[in-house]
């Protein structure tokens, strides 16, 4: 039996083993085109228990496409925050607001035209085409790569475009016509819960076990990827000048990691506590102690973030940064997790 006969073989297998163990997701309770690509925005890089939150909260406050387009940035960012990747919630916000003037407000059915909305690659395009309109188009990610190379035992590296235009077409070709968005959910299921990428899969779960080229062993070698280039290591001081109860902060360049948001000062490199102290007396903060030094790293895609946090009690609010009291920071002032994770340390 070769790749493509394997492949075929998917529909009638998946689909009933997806019926019974599919998983509750809240995103799954409906086709509406708003819900399917708010989750897989969401999800893209980021867990499902860590989405189901952030999901229902976005919804209550925008439940509709015209309500996204009409929110304010930072109301956007507040609902985002933590979430990550930021520039995913300014592309919703941007390809809402093409939806209302481009499409009257409906979302697109069309696959090119829903491909054509920022922020969507041929990923979330393929999966709200098919899940909400029924068109045989696969959301070829991570997760359905692996499924694919070791199903065949395509040695191919799934990285390639090359290559992933091709298990795209190949997976079209066998798509199930009246069953197109159960067979993209069937797929990503199989990859997320059976198919995994770290340790061992479960074979002796999954509906394929028997047609599978890589049941025995072959998966520790596949998908070949390539390799990652290490990140790039940066030192930082982070400032936390508390005056009173307020705490400064200040908003992010508009380009660049983390563009728009807010964040508490910094500057590059980890300094002495005598150069933290001079720093903030050149920002002007009248800084009387130095009460805390806090150590913290973050990952970034690229990026890991050595940061040293200096909490200093001063004694004047200088202008070039806005200054919150804790509720303030709470509830209006969007900070991202590499910051966040600062904000209530007394």
């Amino acid at each position: 039996m070769d790749a493509q006969e394997i492949l075929a073989q998917l529909p009638e297998r998946l689909l009933p083993w997806f019926a019974a163990h599919a998983r509750d997701l809240p995103w799954r309770a409906d086709r509406e085109p708003y819900h399917v690509w708010l989750s897989e925005i969401m999800l893209q890089q980021t867990r499902v228990e860590a989405v189901k939150g952030y999901y229902a909260r976005f919804l209550a406050a925008l439940p509709s496409i015209a309500a996204l387009a009409a929110a304010q940035p930072d109301t956007l960012t507040k609902l985002w925050e933590g979430l990550g990747y930021y520039s995913r919630v300014r592309a919703l916000h941007a390809a809402a607001q093409q939806i209302m003037a481009a499409h009257g407000g409906v979302f697109p059915s069309d696959y090119a035209a829903i491909r054509a909305l920022p922020g969507v690659g041929d990923y979330t395009a393929g999966a709200i085409a098919s899940i909400c309109f029924d068109r045989p188009t696969p959301a070829v990610d991570g997760n359905v790569l692996r499924v694919v190379a070791r199903l065949t035992g395509d040695m191919r590296c799934v990285d390639d475009e090359k290559t992933k235009r091709a298990h795209r077409a190949a997976l079209a070709a066998v798509y199930p016509a009246g069953q197109c968005g159960l067979f993209t959910q069937a797929l990503m299921e199989l990859g997320a819960t059976v198919c995994l990428p770290n340790g061992a899969p479960g074979c002796d779960q999954c509906p394929m076990r028997d047609l599978c080229r890589s049941a025995d062993g072959g998966w520790k070698r596949l998908p070949v990827r390539r390799e990652k280039k290490p990140r790039r290591r940066e030192e930082l001081t982070v400032f936390l000048l508390r005056c009173g109860e307020q705490t400064a902060v200040r908003r992010r360049p508009g380009t660049g990691l983390l563009a728009g948001l807010w964040e508490f000062p910094n500057v590059p490199g980890h300094l002495s506590a005598q150069e933290a102290i001079a720093q903030a007396e050149t920002w002007g903060a009248q800084p009387h102690a130095l009460e805390q030094v806090l150590h913290r790293t973050h990952m970034f895609t690229h990026v890991e973030w050595d940061m040293r946090c200096c909490l200093l009690r001063c004694g004047a609010t200088p202008e070039g940064f806005i200054w919150a009291d804790a509720a303030e920071l709470a509830r209006a002032y969007a900070l991202p997790t590499a910051f966040r994770m600062f904000r209530d340390i007394e």
